[in-house]
């Protein structure tokens, strides 16, 4: 165990140990409690517990069995339709001798990158082989065709709350008894926006580069600007004091972050900022428009300081 990542140990084993999402936490325990269960589609945020759920309910379901009659296909496995029609119709065919009332289970992650042909070989199988109960995985329900959403029961996943976060961080640095400030532990929430998961991996690099959790030594690790700074330009904009915006602003762009993380992180900052909704709405539509341009290759610092302008 002392050679594990964090991730790993310190993955949830039973239903309970999960974090957030209480009411799908009430539907896996349902699940458990009649002990069989239907077709599933998880859709939520990476980091969210969508592929550690399905393996929970699986181990619950099956007990000694799990070994033999789980299959998970994850997302570094060809997603073609040559993989449904072959690994997993072979192993919906594979004789089973459970008991009655159980059924085989097969895992598919990120079936959302499945392409059209391959999501409507899975509906063809999942219809005809009701031995197996598939649990599918994805962050966008969109691009699942609907054939298959009518066929599952569909259970979607919110980003993890952050004071569960904070709970968490707290309990694994204790645990690892490792050195804590309040302001690393918020730090590392700010900078995992919801995912536990990588999260949980930032803890991990900045207990292994710095030894303490601090703000200073997370921002390191996660190579992003510190949320303070961005707080300063938002607050100059609002007081309609462009030139110390510009000037805020064109300090960070020198230290070399990327254009994409600090338009990310602002918006972070103006999602949490003490401002009316309208206001919060509005300015979160000016710096969408300009991540946009951003993205498409127009990442000048004269595109950040038409926003600065805008917001001012």
């Amino acid at each position: 165990m002392e050679s594990l990542p964090f991730i790993e140990k310190y993955r949830p084993k039973k239903i309970d140990d999960l974090i957030g999402n209480e009411s799908a936490k009430k539907t896996f325990r349902g699940i458990i409690r009649e002990g069989s269960m239907t077709n599933l589609l998880l859709c939520g945020p990476p980091g969210t517990g969508k592929t550690t759920s399905i393996h929970i309910l699986a181990k619950e379901l099956l007990g000694k069995d799990y070994k033999y009659h789980f299959c998970e296909l994850n997302a570094s496995d060809d997603r073609g339709i040559d993989v449904v029609r072959n690994q997993i119709k072979s192993f919906c065919k594979k004789k089973s001798f459970l008991p009655e009332g159980k059924h085989k289970m097969i895992i598919l992650d990120e079936v959302d990158s499945m392409t059209e042909a391959a999501q409507q070989a899975l509906r063809v199988i999942m219809t005809d082989y009701s031995n197996t109960r598939f649990a599918l995985a994805c962050n966008d329900s969109s691009k699942i065709i609907e054939p298959i959403q009518s066929r599952c029961g569909v259970i979607r996943l919110r980003k993890v709350e952050q004071d569960k976060m904070t709970e968490r961080f707290i309990q694994i640095c204790e645990k690892e008894e490792v050195k804590y400030e309040k302001e690393g532990i918020d730090a590392l929430v700010f900078c995992a926006d919801g995912d536990l998961r990588a999260g949980i991996g930032s803890l991990q690099a900045t207990v292994s580069g710095f030894g303490a959790i601090t703000q200073e030594t997370v921002f390191k690790v996660v190579d992003l600007p510190q949320p303070e700074v961005l707080k300063k330009v938002l607050m100059a904009c609002i007081q309609g004091k462009y030139s110390e915006a510009v000037s805020q602003i064109d300090k960070v762009l020198k230290e070399g972050y990327n254009m994409v993380d600090v338009i990310g992180t602002f918006m972070k900052v103006i999602q949490q900022a003490k401002i009316s909704e309208d206001k919060r709405l509005e300015f979160l539509s000016l710096a969408t428009a300009l991540k946009m341009k951003i993205l498409q290759g127009l990442d000048s610092k004269l595109q950040f300081h038409s926003l600065l302008a805008q917001l001012s």
